[in-house]
């Protein structure tokens, strides 16, 4: 059940049930206390059912007929006897209809304890007790995934790290065991390999500073920052064989400038880096909704299945071996867009084209209002 909230068939709320036992417990109470009433008005009655008159109630008062000497202690013993039966019934029904909560104080102290794997699975009708249950449920499995996800997440950031260690490593003993060997190549190859280890330290970092949020929130224009992610990265397509065409309209969020431009960048730069070389083409578009302003980045490509797709923002993912070409990355590009989507309380969206390539689609909280689409350029 994992992430997903359990069917239950509608059930009493338990303030309800605890009302019900309440006013039940009242009711026999009462009850109780009229029969012994009754009993004791009627006792020197042949008929015991007989219905009492004015006589039998002065009668508890009249000290010649001994009525409050008898009354008095019958009165105290029903009065134990209710407390006693209140007491032992309430403690019942309370262990009864408190019985989910305790299940659930138990299920934390497993958790606490032992694997985040544990669920309740609480049965019965719904009430606010089990909605309780399923929401702890829920949340353990998110809990959990995330875990997971941050486990798989430093394993794979462990490895990349190390490769490049591991590479200079061994240039380093294969100079130090060849003195005649090309110092200016080594050098060169050791540039290669420091770069991209700076690089995937501060795509590392990125991704971090993303995930927890701690940026200043400002007015910014998504048709701006594709104009400029375009610019800087025209160079780039060019030398590639790759046509880049821009169009859209005004498209006001609230968030880094900063962040989404880096964003923004990311997805250009990937549309390239994963196209047809020598004659690949890049769609980057921005509209305005009532309700969200929307990037879109598309590229033509080789045809991606949708299994595939649904892991491309996972991290140090790259794909198939058509990324294995000079410019593989460091495999954060979309899992930094991702986060910085949902940093931005927005959603991702990949979708394989059916001609080849890849669309991906930012939504994110709009603000203001769009102005008239611009008219397509080309790059």
């Amino acid at each position: 059940m994992a992430g997903r909230r359990v069917a239950r068939r509608p059930g009493l709320s338990v303030r309800l049930k605890l009302t019900l036992s309440y006013a039940g417990f009242l009711v026999v109470s009462g009850a109780l206390l009229l029969a012994a009433a009754w009993m004791f008005l009627l006792r020197e009655r042949s008929n015991s059912f007989a219905v009492p008159d004015r006589s039998d109630f002065l009668r508890v008062f009249d000290p010649t007929n001994f009525g409050p000497v008898v009354f008095v202690p019958a009165g105290i013993m029903a009065l134990a006897f209710l407390l006693v039966f209140g007491l032992v019934g309430g403690w019942i029904l309370a262990g009864r209809i408190l019985a989910p909560l305790t299940h659930i104080t138990d299920a934390t102290r497993q958790v606490a304890n032992g694997p985040l794997s544990y669920r309740i699975r609480l049965p019965g009708r719904h009430d606010e007790f089990r909605e309780l249950a399923d929401s702890f449920d829920m949340m353990l499995a998110r809990f959990e995934a995330h875990v997971a996800e941050q486990q798989r997440f430093a394993a794979n950031a462990s490895h990349e790290l190390r490769t490049p260690l591991a590479v200079t490593q061994a240039l380093l003993d294969v100079a130090r065991d060849d003195p005649d060997r090309d110092i200016g190549e080594l050098v060169e190859r050791l540039r290669v390999v420091n770069t991209r280890a700076i690089d995937l330290t501060e795509a590392l970092l990125l991704l971090s500073r993303a995930s927890q949020r701690s940026f200043t929130r400002e007015h910014v224009d998504l048709s701006l920052l594709a104009e400029e992610a375009t610019e800087t990265l025209l160079p780039l397509a060019e030398k590639r064989g790759v046509t880049i065409e821009t169009s859209g309209e005004m498209s006001v969020t609230l968030g880094s400038q900063a962040l989404l431009l880096q964003l923004t960048t990311n997805l250009v730069h990937n549309a390239i880096g994963h196209n047809l070389p020598g004659r690949g083409v890049v769609w980057v578009n921005t509209s305005a909704r009532p309700d969200a302003a929307v990037l879109t980045v598309e590229n033509t490509g080789e045809k991606l299945t949708s299994q595939l797709v649904s892991t491309l923002t996972e991290p140090f993912r790259r794909g198939t071996e058509r990324l294995h070409t000079g410019h593989a990355g460091v495999g954060l590009g979309l899992a930094i867009v991702k986060s910085i989507a949902q940093a931005h309380d927005g959603t991702l969206t990949l979708t394989p084209r059916p001609a080849g390539g890849l669309r991906v689609t930012v939504e994110l909280p709009a603000v203001g209002r769009g102005r008239p689409p611009r008219p397509q350029r080309d790059m």
